[in-house]
Parts: C-alpha cells; structure tokens; sequence
C-alpha cells in the first residue's frame, strides 16, 4: 500500500530515482513535461543541432572529455524525507486557506488596503495570506502604527510580506507620508525596488476633497504629472545633490540626519529594518543602530517594523525597540535535511541521532555497526577527477540528480570549479527541450552584448544548464545569469555565501560542498540563510538541503549544525569604535548637545540594554575625549557640546570619524599643493577610503604604471608621499610594514593611489574587462570601484563645501561628471544616454554619432554595425548564432535610440521655449515701434 504523504512521504526526487519510467524536464517556469525513455529517435531532435555552438577560438578541438557522475542508490527508503525542524507540518497537518477563514484575504475590512494595492498583488500571484501572517499583522497596535513589531520568520516563510503591507499602509494614509526600508546589500535594494514598483505601479495618493478645490482656485500652475503617483527609489549612498525627502517615498542614516536636520522628519511614517540578525555586524548592521536610537529618540510618531529569518534573543530588541514581538518556525514548503559523509547520506531529522551518528562516525570508522544508517549510498566514481574527493563527487552526483530530474540545485562554495565539472556531467543535450536550448543560446548571447563580452567559463558551462554567481560577476552578469536561473533555463547554480544572504534564489535541493569560507566555518546564522534557500513555493512540495563534509571536519559540522544562533548585541563598542560615530552625529544634527541629553539617547540604545551601564559610562566618555582631539567637537560658551566644521564636514558626507580625520589630512595636503595639470591627484582624492583596506597590490603592475605617468601624475605621486624607489623595492619581492601608525597611514595611501590608477584608466575608456585583466582584479571588483566612487566623489564634494573651500569643491565637481560617464569630457553629452558609455561612446563618435541629436535621428538598423565595433572580440560565432547575436543588438541599438530621442526632447523642448519666448519679446518690441 502506498505509504502516507506528510511527515513521512518520498520526495519527487526519490520517487523519480525509484520509478525509472520517466522523466520531468522542465520547459519554463512553472510548468514540466514528461519525456520517455524509449522515444525513438525519429522523435528526438538530432544530436549535430545539440551541439554547443558558442566557442572560444583558442579552445576549438580542445574540448575536456564529458562525465559520469555518480550513481545513488537507495538503502532505506521507508526513512527517507522525515520532516525537519523547518517543517511545521507536525503542528499542523494542513494550513487554513481564505475558503475557510476569510481573514486571510488580503480584502478583509480589518486590514483597510485599497482596492488597488489588493488588485496589484492579486495579479502578482499574492491572494491571500497565511495564518501566522494575519496573526502578526492583528497584534495590538501593528495595523495602525501606534505599536513598533520584531519578528522572525524562516527564509521563504513570507516574512517581507508582512512588512510590505504596514509599510504601504503608513505611505497611503497621509498624503506627505514618506517610508524608509533599509537592507544591507545593493542587490537586495535592487530586487526590493523593482518589486515595490510593480506593487504599486498605478495607484494614487487621495486628496482631501476639501484641499482639492482651494488648491486648483490657488495654483497658477498646473499639477506635476505623477504627483499623486508614490515613487519608490533606491538610495545607495552618495549622490551630487543633498539628500532630501523630496524625491523619496520609499527608499537610510544619510536621509536620517537631513531630515532631522532640516526639520522635516515628521514626515517619515514607517522604518523597515530588514536582516536584522545583522544589527552587531560593525561593517554596516551598527548603522541600523544608529537609526532606530535616532528615532526612539525623536518626540515623533514613527512605526519601526523589524525582521530577520535568524534571530535569537528577539526579547531583547523587543525591550529596546517598545515592540509587539511575533515568532513563526512556519515554512509553506518543509524542508528536510541530510548530512553526507564519505559518499553516504543521512537524514538530519532527529539532533539526538545526528549527533549520536557523527560520535560513532569519529570512534567507529566501521559504519556499519552505526544505529544511525544511512539511507542512500554514493557509489564511486571512476573519474580521476573524483576518485581522491569524496565530497566533490557527492557535489556532483547530487546536482545531476537533480537537474536530471528538471529541478533546480544551488551548490553553495563551488563557484568556478564546481560549474565546469558539473556542466561536463550535464553535457548530454540531445533530450533537451528545444525552447530552453534555444533560451540558453539567447542567454548567452545577452552574456555576450554586454559590455565585458563572455566570460569563457560561462561560455563553457551554460548549454549544459550551469554556472556560477559570485561578486567577480559584474551586476548585469549576475542579474543575466540570476533571471535565467529563476526562470528554469539553468538547473544549477554554483555560488558564494554571499548568495544566500543577498538576492531571493531559491531552490528544489541545497547542496553546501563544505561549510567553510576559506580556513573558517560559517556561523549558525549564515549556515541557516544558505539551507532556507531549499523549497519554491508553487514549484516544489518539498525542500532538500545536503551538507557535504569532509572525514576530519565531521565533529565541527555536527556542532555547528547543532549550534544555537549567536546572542544579538550591539554593535558600537567593537574594536572600531562605532560608538564615535553615533556621538558625533546626534551632536552635529543637534540631536544632543549637553551630558544630560547624550545620557538620554545613550539610554535610548541597544548599547544600554546589553551592557552593563558602568562600562556605558566609560565608552561615552572616552569617546568624546576622543573626538574632542580629533577636532570634531568642542564646547561652546554654554558649555555645551557643538560640531565643529570638520565634524560637520564628515557627518556631511557620511564618513567613520578614523575615515573623516585621514580625508581631512589629505585635503589639508591637497589645498598646500594640488596638481591642476593632470588628473592623478583629482582621481586619488576621488578614490573611496572604505575599499582600500580590502584591496591587494600587485607591485609589479604598480610599478610599470608609474614608469609610465607623465610629469603632472609623478608630482602628484610625490605630494602624497610614495616613492618610486620603495614602489621598486615592494616589485622586487619587499615587504611592506603596517605596525605603527604612520606605517599604516602610508601603506593606505599606496593602496588608495594603486585604486586611483584603475579609476584613472576607467575615465579614460577603457572596458572594465580590459582594466580587471590588466590588474589582476575580478571584473565585478572594477565595476563596485567605478560605482562607489560616484558617490564618494558626492561625499567629497560636500565635505569641501562643509569645510569652507569652494574652489576646491568645484574642481572636485568638475571632475565627477566623468566618473559616471567613464569617458573623457568630449563624451559626456552621449554617455546620458542608456548604454552608452565608455569605449561604446567613442566607438559611435569616430562612427560619426557626435551627438545626442544624430543617434535620436538613426535608424536603430545603423547603430548595429557600431556596436558589434565596440564589443570585445572573445567568440567565434556560427551563422546561427551570429543572427541571434545582431538580434540582441538590435534590441539593444532600438533602446539606445529611443533614450536618445527622449533626451534630445528633453534638451529641445526648452530651448524652443526660449526661443519662441524671445520671438514674441521682440515681436512686441516692433509693435510698439510701430505704434509709436
């Protein structure tokens, strides 16, 4: 008799290794076919058209031989897929839907949201919510905002939900009301913009009737299209003008301390602090911190709404946020976890039995005396590429058995290596759906219109339905390669750690190779993100995770697997001094400006709820001894506490106060000698302070670059204090000393001016591609450098203005207009428009494109040949391929022309407006000569 679904039930993995009658490919999102196994091959498309056709010239006839992975074979299948600790299927064997309990329409009266916003959702697949959702939601003051809410949830368990609905809820009922949701990640901001545009797109604010009137009688203008609009914009950071509520209405500290500044913080209605595990990460989690103490601080009516998969001691930041708390281990699709050892599966269901099992394992090498059994076997390969490598060969076997099954696999810490193994286990196309063959051809031929050109290992791996992701990538790469994979045109996905905490990727079967970075293990909290990723609601019943370790790491998993999630504390008194920074802020936003009223924001912070108040006592002091040398602050006349220009200045342009002081003595050096002649010196004070510590010099590079700068760049070089004896001495094998103070000082000012010689040659059009090669950094590291320096360069700019030195201000403003462009001043009028930047915008200006005006008048047919010009030549193409090609760039050429035409109307319309205003001044002018 077929055994009961539920807690104990096969998963469609098992159940398709079982049945060997057919199996599922998966032709898009969604939505699977059944191909049999004895399809004639008459049937089966021909082999010759299955072949890989994108290839790199220098690998034709080179091709690595294909492999076999792994067979797995089953030893128990009644023990298999036991329900784990993310399943709340024990607790309740069938979740409630909206048929039996109205409340979970999104519709209810209770939860008063516009018949628009419910519309939106309903068309994006969200109907209705799940029980523990309308709990959350129905808890004492959540939905009118009187009461602040902490809770968790488990990854995939609809947690941002909840969130996005209060946050919603608080913009639409005050026409000026303004929100603030705040992540830690780029990528993440980028997801979450792109999702909230879609949530809102089409609804309007509502204007009291009683201020319509008055205000059309008033006007003598006419409305704004889109005022009524909400606008939802990402802010990273940065920016050429100053950060104003004007522009935002969902959007982080910056936006903060100038609404609290110019007074108009009461417009801020909601604060949404995302991934809030992260709160004691002295990287950026403090600043967190700093904003929820800033605004329990404020006499203001501001709902703080505060969530994380990940989060132990919820109690705590209840008390110190005055929160409603709300904890959920529900997941709608249960997860069940495995441990693989020396090529042998176990289930993880029961802790007691894991560790009971993983003691024996050390003790007992004979596992087959084990109480704990394994339920599957990995046979052995008999590749040499998997023969030494237990681990690696389970990584395999496991991700092919997947794919092959039409689902998707991330394999968390492959990356590169993994994918190239595994694309040749999954080489065999010939069974391949023809629309996800033909999706993966135009995937690849999106890889190849970019900018960088294709990767080679992409080009390698991608037919075969793999590839990796990882912050090397640049963001269209990742973003290319992240679509196709969540749209099913690629079933495995190898993957950095970063992954798992950035962008929403989930999938059927997680599988960790090991669980470290690098020498260290994961901590609990990243191990739990990485295996939250298993399980797609409305694609899988169920969710895999397998940790593969190693015979010698066995004991350090198990605990780790076993390990509570760390204690939350905060994050202001770790070795870099965070506490400072708060300080200075709320004393140069006038937040605080005497001991009393420090006390009471210190009394306001995390700091004072996990600390005991005597050691308080002496970082606050300390701290401002400290800043008070640095020349941050000092008392006024009252005695009381003001910010100096300087401690305006970095709070200004959102700096570390350490940070703030090394900038001041650069620009103080800067201001007694600055090379106006070249571009070296504007570059190096343009280049962020934050990444220099991260950066790896390659001496020999810096050392054949500054042979090569011309007179301005070599005064520019000894002004800051390098010498090109110690640059030589560094190539030939030296060792570059950071013990002291001024050791280190000098050691960040070569790093920062071997960053400022990459950003020299962006300005100068070369591809990214071109400067990752030429200095030995992974692409995605030139274009993050290329970005962040836009608005550190903004930073900098209002650091000077702060300070008082106009001049120097605008010939740092000057300057920036080519960072964004990444061109050289005769460029800039073109590098607005959309794609066209850098090389591209050079390319079309020696093809005679010089203006906004003549690419906005072309046929989109013309500008086809331009940009096969400007793509670097790295792939031979066929015919077939070469028609896709030029189809995507002329998808690409139409875009183009069409951001071309909406600025040369932009440009144009005003100028006629001139014109026809000084025509009629000076038909007037005639007419009254006439008259006269």
């Amino acid at each position: 008799m077929e055994p009961q679904r539920g807690i104990w039930h096969k998963t469609t993995l098992e159940s398709t290794t079982l049945q060997q009658k057919t199996v599922h490919r998966t032709t898009f999102s969604g939505n699977k076919r059944s191909l049999d196994d004895t399809t004639s091959s008459e049937q089966q498309p021909s082999t010759s058209k299955r072949a890989v056709q994108f290839q790199r010239a220098s690998l034709i006839g080179k091709e690595l031989p294909g492999l076999t992975a792994s067979t797995i074979t089953t030893v128990d299948a009644s023990s298999i897929a036991r329900a784990s600790e993310y399943s709340q299927r024990r607790a309740a064997p069938a979740t409630p839907t909206s048929t039996v309990d109205r409340s979970l329409l999104l519709s209810f009266p209770r939860y008063a949201l516009p018949h628009a916003l419910v519309n939106n959702l309903n068309a994006l697949g969200i109907k209705e919510i799940y029980p523990w959702q309308k709990q959350c939601l129905l808890g004492p003051g959540i939905l009118d905002g009187t009461r602040n809410l902490v809770y968790t949830a488990p990854t995939g368990g609809g947690k941002s939900l909840v969130a996005d609905l209060l946050m919603l809820k608080r913009v639409l009922e005050d026409r000026g009301a303004k929100a603030l949701l705040v992540l830690p990640y780029v990528a993440l901001v980028q997801e979450k913009v792109r999702w909230l545009r879609n949530v809102v797109q089409g609804i309007k604010r509502q204007q009291p009737p009683e201020d319509t009137s008055e205000k059309e009688q008033s006007s003598l203008w006419q409305k704004r299209p889109g005022e009524d609009d909400i606008r939802v914009v990402g802010f990273f950071g940065g920016g050429k003008v100053r950060a104003t509520w004007s522009d935002f209405d969902i959007g982080a500290n910056t936006l903060i301390n100038a609404a609290i500044d110019n007074c108009t913080i009461s417009q801020l209605r909601a604060v949404v602090l995302d991934e809030l595990h992260m709160l004691d990460d002295d990287h950026r989690g403090y600043l967190m911190e700093l904003i929820a103490t800033k605004l329990l601080s404020l006499d203001h009516d501001v709902q703080i709404i505060g969530m994380s998969a990940t989060l132990q001691n919820i109690d705590l930041l209840s008390r110190w946020l005055h929160s409603h708390v709300y904890s959920t281990s529900y997941r709608p699709v249960p997860i069940d976890e495995y441990l693989v050892h020396e090529g042998k599966i176990y289930p993880a269901s029961s802790t007691s039995g894991l560790l009971k099992a993983a003691s024996q394992l050390i003790s007992e090498p004979n596992t087959s005396q084990l109480q704990n059994h394994p339920v599957r076997v990995i046979q052995p390969s008999l590749h040499k590429e998997f023969q030494n490598d237990l681990v690696l060969n389970a990584v395999v076997a496991l991700a092919t058995e997947t794919a092959k099954a039409g689902y998707g696999a991330l394999v968390f810490y492959g990356c590169e290596s993994d994918a190239r193994l595994l694309s040749r286990a999954l080489r065999d196309t010939c069974h391949l759906d023809p629309t996800i063959f033909e999706r993966r051809l135009d995937l690849l031929a999106d890889l190849r219109s970019l900018s960088t050109g294709l990767d080679p290992t992409l080009g390698e791996t991608i037919m075969s339905g793999v590839a990796f992701h990882h912050a090397g990538l640049t963001t269209e790469e990742r973003d290319l390669i992240a679509n196709a994979y969540d749209s099913g045109v690629l079933k495995v996905l190898t993957a950095t750690c970063s992954l798992a905490a950035g962008i929403n990727l989930p999938a059927r079967r997680v599988i960790l190779h090991n669980a470290r970075m690098g020498r260290d293990l994961v901590g609990p909290s990243m191990l739990r993100q990485m295996r939250g990723r298993a399980g797609r609601k409305g694609k899988d019943e169920v969710g895999e995770t397998y940790l593969c370790c190693r015979k010698a790491d066995l004991k350090e998993v198990i605990e780790l697997m076993l390990a509570e999630l760390p204690q939350i504390s905060s994050g202001l008194t770790t070795d870099k001094h965070r506490i400072q920074r708060a300080l200075l802020e709320i004393i140069a936003i006038r937040l605080a400006n005497s001991r009393d009223t420090i006390h009471e924001y210190i009394t306001r912070t995390l700091l004072n709820q996990s600390t005991a108040p005597d050691i308080v006592e002496v970082h606050v002091e300390s701290s401002l001894q400290d800043l008070a040398k640095m020349g941050f602050i000092r008392f006024d006349e009252s005695d009381l506490y003001v910010a100096t220009p300087l401690g305006k200045a970095v709070v200004a342009s959102s700096l570390e106060p350490e940070d703030g002081a090394f900038i001041h003595r650069e620009m103080l050096r800067a201001l007694r000698a600055f090379v106006m002649d070249g571009e070296m010196h504007v570059l190096y004070m343009f280049t962020p302070v934050q990444q220099d510590f991260s950066v790896t010099i390659n001496w020999q590079v810096f050392r054949s670059e500054m042979d090569g700068l011309d007179d301005s760049g070599l005064r520019a070089l000894t002004f800051l204090g390098l010498k090109p004896t110690r640059v030589n001495q560094m190539a030939q094998g030296g060792n570059m000393k950071e013990i002291t103070l001024q050791e280190k000082e000098t050691a960040r000012i070569y790093r920062r001016f071997y960053l400022a010689l990459q950003l020299r040659d962006l300005c100068n059009e070369m591809p990214i591609h071109m400067v990752s090669r030429k200095y030995d950094t992974p692409r995605g590291a030139v274009q993050t450098l290329s970005q962040t320096c836009q608005g550190f360069a903004a930073g900098m700019v209002k650091f000077c203005e702060q300070m008082g030195w106009g001049a120097m201000a605008a010939v740092l403003e000057h300057f920036t207009d080519r960072l964004s462009a990444g061109a050289k001043s005769d460029l800039l009028a073109l590098a607005k428009i959309t794609f066209v930047k850098s090389r591209t915008a050079r390319v079309f200006y020696e093809n005679g494109f010089k203006t906004v005006a003549a690419i906005a008048n072309a046929d989109p047919k013309e500008l086809v040949p331009v940009l096969i010009q400007a793509q670097p030549s790295k792939v031979r193409l066929k015919s077939k391929d070469e028609t896709k090609y030029e189809e995507k760039l002329l998808a690409k050429a139409t875009v183009i022309a069409d951001s071309a035409n909406r600025l040369w109307r932009t440009h144009m319309i005003p100028a006629y407006c001139s014109i026809a205003a000084n025509a009629c001044t000076e038909m007037e002018m005639m007419l009254q000569v006439y008259e006269e």
